[in-house]
């Protein structure tokens, strides 16, 4: 397998602080966090974490990708139910197995085909690329392997299955943690296998001293957390530049 199933070390981290640039709006009936240039022909679908779309991590992120030139767009994969912040705190106290079966990837998925359905009629841009952490990689994967976006970056992932990683041809970038008993040493292992079997265009990256979930929840005091999280955000940039024209 690709990825274990989310636990405890998903509702880690450190909440972000700093004024956004975007707003909440409703897209076609789903609320939806949305950030730069609408003009854009370079549209970017942000999967969220657990958390959703209303946490400051998430909108400083796509604030980051659309001052890249990038419209970003965040919706709410949750119908208003995210993970509560307050597990930071209580982790004893938050209930994610019965969470997770409210959200099932069977729940979450007609979302974002639903969004991405209306980002091409509303939008019909030259390119899409679509970003996802923790648990929203998945569904990354899953539009990569069914070819509805160009190219996908993916941080610490969970729930990935082997069968998802092989439908995968276009490009895919992943950002992953030394530490991390979801996508671990041997998940990566394997999933590169795969991938090099395809053929497919790919970038593997492994930050030494961070856990699982650096990339959007890391506490930005500790230099070296705080390092892999931005080198990780330019390395997605990058690959964008690359491969969504």
């Amino acid at each position: 397998m690709s990825s274990n199933p989310p636990g405890l070390c998903c509702l880690t981290g450190v909440k972000h602080e700093g004024p956004v640039s975007g707003e909440i709006i409703d897209y076609h009936g789903i609320s939806t966090y949305v950030s730069g240039d609408k003009t854009s022909k370079k549209i970017i679908l942000f999967v969220t974490d657990i958390f959703g779309h209303v946490l400051s991590n998430a909108q400083l992120l796509a604030d980051d990708f659309a001052s890249q030139g990038y419209y970003v767009i965040v919706p709410d994969l949750f119908e208003g139910d995210p993970i509560p912040w307050t597990p930071f705190e209580k982790l004893g106290e938050v209930g994610l197995p019965e969470w997770l079966g409210k959200h099932s990837a069977e729940a979450v998925e007609p979302i974002v085909e639903k969004v991405l359905g209306h980002i091409k009629e509303d939008f019909a841009p030259t390119s899409i690329g679509a970003v996802g952490y923790c648990y929203g990689a998945k569904f990354v994967v899953r539009l990569l392997g069914e070819k509805k976006i160009e190219a996908g970056a993916i941080a610490h992932p969970s729930f990935v299955t082997d069968e998802e990683v092989e439908k995968i041809t276009l490009p895919l970038i992943i950002s992953a943690a030394q530490t991390d008993p979801i996508f671990t040493f041997e998940n990566r292992v394997k999933t590169e296998e795969i991938l090099t079997k395809n053929g497919t265009i790919y970038e593997i990256t492994v930050y030494s001293g961070v856990v699982h979930g650096f990339a959007c929840r890391v506490d930005p005091t500790i230099a070296i957390a705080k390092y892999a999280k931005e080198r990780a955000f330019f390395s997605q940039v990058a690959f964008f530049a690359q491969y969504l024209k």
